[in-house]
């Protein structure tokens, strides 16, 4: 440890012991200021050796014990720290130099069990309903609910679980050290929203390190601390699974990711259910998601489907200026349609046929039909019956098309003089 780092640490031993009790609250608002602070004190911890971490130790516990609550936290951000130097020095069998570490980790818990009556305290957990949206799903993503008797029974009901009430502990034992342990993640990651990069690189860390210890993955990361297995139980890695999750989604990718893998990894050899559910959902959940950014200042949030509320109107509702809208576009169209065929200044169109029978498409929107004596005649002109022809001056050449009228004409006459004809010989005979 270096010398300018052991006097920072010295420096704020010393400067709260000599603070009243009025000026707790402006201290603890400028520790954010004291930026080379919290990296002396992870130095001091890291070291089981030195001669300042039992004042340290001591210094968090009057930190938690005062209320304060950003004290609190700031006790709180060292925890994964604190956690391994005590299971290290465990498995190496030196409980000599973790005596103090005990002490403030057994501090901690015993304040937290109790309520500020020395009651002790019983935690409730709401589990959210499938059927209702939360910040975790939207029911429109899972599907449709299948409306049984059962489902309409438990519909709007809402599962609590309680946790407590816990025992005091004076001391640390085989039977209940992850108990504790445990129990001391549950608060740290109650307060995951106000931690530091630097408390979060440190959760990662002590999560691979407890789940590849003394197994051949130690090997491939080669990493060369303790190589003895640490016992652990199922509850601890979904707490460790937890604060994982946080940091997975603030910045932390690298080493989240490599922290998810070695836990799903401890899970599987220790078979564990509870850890292999939570923590595979939650690598399917991350599986697409943007977590490519290193953005650890900005705003910590999880991306989430927000389900519109019935005040929201949609940009596609129909209304009467909609409606009006959309008939001055279609009436537009159609105008630019008309130029558009008065611009081709009536040239017929060719139009390809899938049978092999030319077609020639007009642009007024008559089709001509190909004729036995290798004319073209009008889609109306069936079986040799007449049609009118369109008089559009837009349409056939001039030539064409007075003779198509002359001969529409001259039809025209010898049916009406037949019909003349058919009359004044009814009238004779009458």
């Amino acid at each position: 440890m270096l010398a300018m780092d052991q006097g920072v640490v010295e420096e704020w031993l010393s400067e709260f012991k000599t603070l009243p009790d009025s000026a707790v609250s402006t201290y603890a608002a400028s520790l954010k200021e004291k930026g080379s602070l919290v990296p002396a004190i992870y130095k001091v911890i890291r070291e089981n050796y030195s001669d300042l971490l039992e004042p340290v130790c001591h210094q968090l516990f009057e930190f938690y014990r005062s209320g304060e609550p950003q004290l609190q936290r700031f006790t709180l951000q060292f925890l994964p720290e604190l956690l391994w130097s005590l299971l290290s020095v465990s498995a190496a069998r030196d409980p000599h130099n973790s005596g103090c570490i005990e002490a403030l980790l057994l501090g901690i818990y015993n304040l937290e069990i109790v309520d500020k009556d020395g009651q002790s305290k019983v935690l409730s957990f709401t589990v959210p309903s499938l059927s209702k949206p939360s910040v975790y799903h939207e029911p429109s993503a899972i599907g449709s609910i299948a409306l049984t008797e059962g489902a309409l029974a438990n519909h709007g009901l809402s599962r609590v679980v309680y946790s407590g009430p816990h025992l005091q502990r004076e001391t640390f034992t085989a039977q209940n050290r992850f108990e504790v342990l445990t129990f001391l993640l549950l608060c740290y990651n109650g307060a995951l929203s106000y931690m530091t990069c630097n408390s979060l690189q440190s959760l990662c860390q002590f999560s691979s390190r407890v789940c590849i210890c003394g197994y051949p993955r130690q090997q491939m990361r080669r990493y060369k601390g303790i190589s003895t297995r640490l016992t652990v139980t199922s509850e601890f890695l979904v707490q460790l699974i937890t604060g994982i999750h946080y940091a997975l989604c603030n910045g932390e990718v690298e080493l989240g990711s490599k922290a998810l893998d070695d836990v799903l990894y401890r899970a599987q050899l220790e078979l564990f259910p509870e850890a292999l559910l939570v923590g595979n959902a939650i690598r399917s959940s991350l599986h697409g998601a943007a977590l490519k950014s290193n953005n650890k200042e900005g705003a910590r949030s999880i991306q989430v489907e927000i389900t519109p509320t019935s005040s929201r109107i949609s940009r596609n509702a129909v209304t009467s200026l909609s409606i009006r809208g959309h008939r001055w576009k279609r009436h537009e169209s159609q105008e630019v349609s008309v130029d558009s065929e008065a611009a081709l200044g009536g040239v017929a169109i060719p139009e390809i046929s899938v049978t092999g029978v030319s077609v020639e498409r007009m642009v007024n929107g008559d089709s001509l039909r190909p004729r036995p004596d290798g004319r073209t005649q009008p889609d109306g002109d069936i079986l040799g019956t007449p049609s009118e022809v369109s008089l559009d001056p837009r349409g056939h050449d001039s030539g064409a098309r007075s003779q198509e009228v002359r001969r529409q004409k001259s039809v025209r006459r010898l049916v009406e003089s037949e019909g003349s004809g058919s009359a004044s010989t009814g009238r004779s005979q009458y």
